[in-house]
């Protein structure tokens, strides 16, 4: 059995989800498929949650929503069936939007709007193919706790959900993205949350294989928007790919690896848009273990540096530091310490994302204890490979080639899979294509040495 996950621009337009539809015709084991919302509708949906919105600009996003769904609708074959359908999602959307109690709990419920129309649309687009395709409600098996925005998947429900509505003899079609709670209230797990979903789905119905159909060709040895020669990683291996992820990978949501990790569920990522090509891999051992597989990039990072005396041969002091940047909810990356200071890295985009920043009463409660320095405008270089803390002839070359660069913060030994460090914003492409071509492109690098046992 295979799970198929569509992304938004996989579903984007009639021509996109005609060409997604012939995917999924193609091979009849695809019989559990999950899709995002449209290309751009759930970026709307959050501009509608703003209550401070005026009038005219609610309506033009209102307009655009609509239009993007009308121009898939009237091309398709049961047109009329389908604007009944819309126009009865859209009037709910509408209404739901003149509700004045805007909590967590009515965002999650417009921010599902996306997924519900664009599966309504979707399942006709399958009929119109052949597959006969029947609409499943995630809510029904999703099942999470109440962390609207961000919830948390209950696993033990979900597999007797999945076993109880899932007739693996038949092709389902459901939504990325959504779940609910134990009293049905909707939630969401999260923007990316779409490729956990299906993940958590592949896992539940024992899948031999989880989909994730994109608009690009894989898993690429870098950005291809900074290195347009970056190469399709044919495969790649789960602790490769979930450093990849973390570190800044575009493909992959972080959290998606981890059911199909658990299940044994082999990963393969490919092109909606070109789906003759290989696409990439990912399984629990590659064949091919290259020292250095990937280089990845994150932008926006700060650095907090903290200094104090009272460190030095004392305990108990990063426990107090841990302590008030986990009561501000401030997310740490990389960790370096000294005999009296430490040396921490923040993803600024990260931390926006869940509404919390390094300010001035975080900053305050620090001085209490120690001097602080913070220094933005950084960014995260790692590099994703295989034994690169047993591999001897890896740091050596990697510095020379950055001699003419001020390197941060170095964070190497922690992973057998990554050597990250934080340079200058300013310097992070110029030094992707620098060791890209030098350690991927012309392979200098040493081969990677057997893991310590």
């Amino acid at each position: 059995m295979i799970v198929s996950k569509f992304g938004g621009t996989s579903v984007g337009t009639f021509e996109a989800m005609q060409r997604s539809a012939r995917i999924v015709a193609s091979n009849t084991d695809r019989r559990l498929v999950v899709i995002s919302a449209t290309s751009g509708t759930t970026n709307d949906l959050v501009a509608l949650q703003d209550a401070t919105l005026d009038s005219t600009s609610k309506e033009e996003i209102l307009q655009r929503i609509e239009k993007r769904h009308l121009d898939i609708i009237t091309k398709c074959q049961k047109q009329d069936k389908l604007l009944k359908t819309f126009r009865k999602q859209f009037s709910e959307l509408r209404l739901h939007l003149d509700d004045s109690g805007r909590d967590k709990r009515w965002k999650d419920r417009l921010y599902a709007f996306g997924e519900l129309m664009s599966t309504k649309i979707f399942v006709e687009v399958l009929q119109e193919h052949g597959i006969d395709a029947q609409w499943l409600d995630a809510r029904d098996v999703i099942k999470t706790d109440s962390e609207f925005g961000n919830a948390n998947p209950i696993l033990e429900s979900i597999g007797k959900k999945a076993a109880k509505l899932i007739d693996k003899t038949k092709t389902h079609l459901t939504q990325g993205f959504i779940g609910s709670d134990i009293f049905g209230s909707t939630t969401t797990m999260g923007r990316g949350g779409s490729d956990f979903t299906a993940a958590l789905l592949a896992e539940a119905v024992r899948a031999n294989t989880l989909e994730i159909w994109t608009d690009v060709a894989g898993v690429f040895t870098t950005d291809p928007r900074i290195v347009p020669d970056a190469q399709a990683i044919n495969e790649i291996s789960f602790s490769e790919a979930a450093e990849l992820s973390v570190f800044g990978g575009k493909v992959l949501h972080p959290a998606t690896l981890k059911p199909a990790i658990r299940e044994g569920v082999n990963v393969r990522v490919a092109s909606s848009h070109n789906p003759d090509e290989a696409g990439t891999w990912i399984v629990k051992e590659a064949d091919h273990k290259p020292v250095i597989r990937a280089i990845s990039l994150r932008k926006d990072q700060t650095l907090l540096t903290v200094n104090s005396l009272e460190m030095l041969h004392k305990h108990g002091f990063l426990a107090q530091l841990f302590r008030v940047l986990a009561d501000h909810r401030i997310s740490v990356d990389l960790v370096t310490t000294s005999e009296v200071s430490v040396a921490l890295t923040l993803d600024t985009a990260v931390n926006a994302a869940h509404k919390v920043e390094l300010n001035e009463q975080i900053l305050d409660e620090l001085r209490k204890f120690a001097e602080v320095t913070v220094e933005e405008d950084l960014a995260l270089v790692a590099l994703i490979g295989n034994n690169l803390d047993s591999t001897s002839g890896v740091v050596g070359p990697l510095f020379t080639a950055l001699e003419q660069f001020n390197i941060r913060v170095v964070c190497h030994g922690a992973s057998s899979n990554n050597l990250c460090f934080i340079i200058n914003e300013e310097d992070a492409e110029d030094i992707i294509r620098m060791l890209h071509d030098k350690f991927i492109t012309r392979k200098e690098m040493p081969e990677a040495k057997p893991e310590l046992s």
